[in-house]
């Protein structure tokens, strides 16, 4: 699907949609409980991917839509397999999402069995050697059929705890799919990570371990980047009910776009939370927009009426790389010079995403330098409008939609439906908030 995107302004009040992040976890450690309920979750292309890969190790998974008020509410209600999955009768698919075959290669250290867990083509070139290695030195038996980390992937025997060395830098979802299962390896597990990248991930994940009655303990060493973890063995998740709170990474595009369109916006339901994206409003603040956050309504408001203007800055996004795509547009018609530092471990996303971002800006009349781990960009106060494409990666489809909304003329962005794979209302939202765009 194509989205052909012209100048226009946004305005209104609007729910924030509900967390990617949060419902995944909820949704691999209730698989791994008896019986959870999960509400208001997510449910996109990547979240149905965790669903299906719960189903394949045995868990029920009933999604039930209900009313409430004058809209309806969603619920995830799962029958757990009480820390025993079962050995899968095919081979898993993460479609898309590195979330879940991270978590999930993990998770099938668990089965008695073997499982092999793959995804699409984007997903097969992304690098999984720290977190195999992690799991042969903590008992199970895991390893990529290519030979070099990539998916597919097999693992079998199951885990039984010990130390292990892991080079984090890459990704948190290493950590993190350590840090579910290892609580239901029979030994207690010592992990050593070391330049943990995206520390607030990781401090997600124990949240909700958490609350389903399980306490990891950590430690960062020094003033390094490296962080030691103590994870009791022989646990039992109990997760019975976790609601999901609103997304900021999803919504710093809705933010962003208020900002440079000089418009008014209320997102509600944005409450204090461990996402590291919340980030978001610190930094429009630094760089001139006019936003207030009311933790205790969870209400952050953009008056773009009032902004004389955004300025750019230097900034290192090393723990909030999702929300680079979205700064880099901010940065493209601020005044002055942004410097967006830190995030070498973009280039191992769904895409290499420094790479692109350079590319498709550039086609907007942006100028923007590739760095090794990051970004330079000079502002503009207009941007020419082009065709642009997304690589078939969700964050750059919706950080060009935010981008062309400030530029003169039309302005396609191409392959724009993978939007879905994070905000499958993304489109609707901007619409209904008055956003010029047509699909087709």
């Amino acid at each position: 699907m194509n989205a052909a995107v012209q100048r226009s302004r946004i305005e209104g009040e609007i729910i924030a949609p509900p967390s990617k992040s949060y419902t995944h976890r909820a949704i691999t450690i209730a698989a791994l409980a008896k019986k959870s309920e999960i509400v208001y979750p997510l449910l996109s292309g990547d979240t149905e991917a965790t669903i299906n890969a719960a189903k394949c190790l045995g868990a029920t998974v009933e999604v039930a839509v209900e009313r409430e008020g004058q809209g309806q509410a969603k619920r995830i209600l799962v029958e757990g397999t009480e820390g025993s999955p079962d050995t899968p009768e095919d081979v898993i698919s993460a479609e898309n999402s590195g979330t879940t075959l991270r978590f999930f290669t993990a998770v099938s250290a668990l089965c008695e069995g073997a499982a092999v867990i793959t995804g699409d083509a984007s997903l097969r070139k992304r690098p999984n050697l720290p977190l195999l290695k992690a799991l042969n030195e903590l008992g199970s038996e895991a390893f990529s059929t290519k030979g070099d980390g990539t998916a597919p992937i097999v693992v079998k025997g199951r885990l039984t705890g010990g130390k292990t060395v892991i080079d984090a830098s890459i990704s948190s979802q290493f950590i993190s799919a350590l840090l579910i299962a290892c609580p239901l390896a029979a030994k207690d597990s010592y992990i050593l990570a070391n330049n943990l990248s995206s520390v607030p991930y990781m401090r997600m994940t124990t949240e909700v371990l958490e609350q389903a009655g399980v306490e990891v303990s950590f430690s960062r060493l020094g003033s390094s980047n490296d962080y030691s973890f103590h994870v009791e063995g022989g646990r039992s998740y109990d997760l019975r009910r976790f609601t999901v709170p609103g997304d900021f990474s999803s919504s710093s595009y809705l933010l962003a776009a208020a900002a440079i369109t000089d418009s008014e916006l209320r997102v509600k339901n944005l409450f204090p939370s461990a996402q590291g994206d919340s980030r978001i409003v610190e930094i429009l603040e630094e760089m001139g927009a006019k936003i207030k956050w009311n933790k205790e309504e969870g209400v952050v408001e953009v008056n773009g009426t009032q902004s004389v203007g955004l300025r750019g800055i230097k900034v290192n996004m090393r723990e909030n790389p999702d929300l680079v795509p979205t700064i880099a547009v901010l940065a493209a018609v601020a005044e002055g010079s942004t410097e967006i530092t830190g995030v070498a471990h973009l280039r191992y996303k769904e895409t290499d995403r420094l790479k692109f971002l350079t590319e498709e800006l550039t086609k907007m009349g942006v100028r923007i330098k590739e760095k090794e781990d990051g970004l330079l960009i000079e502002g503009k106060e207009k941007l020419k409008a082009a065709k642009v494409y997304s690589h078939e990666d969700h964050r750059l489809a919706m950080a060009l939609c935010i981008a062309a909304l400030s530029a003169r003329g039309e302005t396609v962005v191409e392959e724009a439906g993978c939007a879905n794979i994070s905000y499958p209302s993304f489109f609707e939202d901007m619409l209904n908030l008055g956003a010029d765009i047509t699909l087709s």
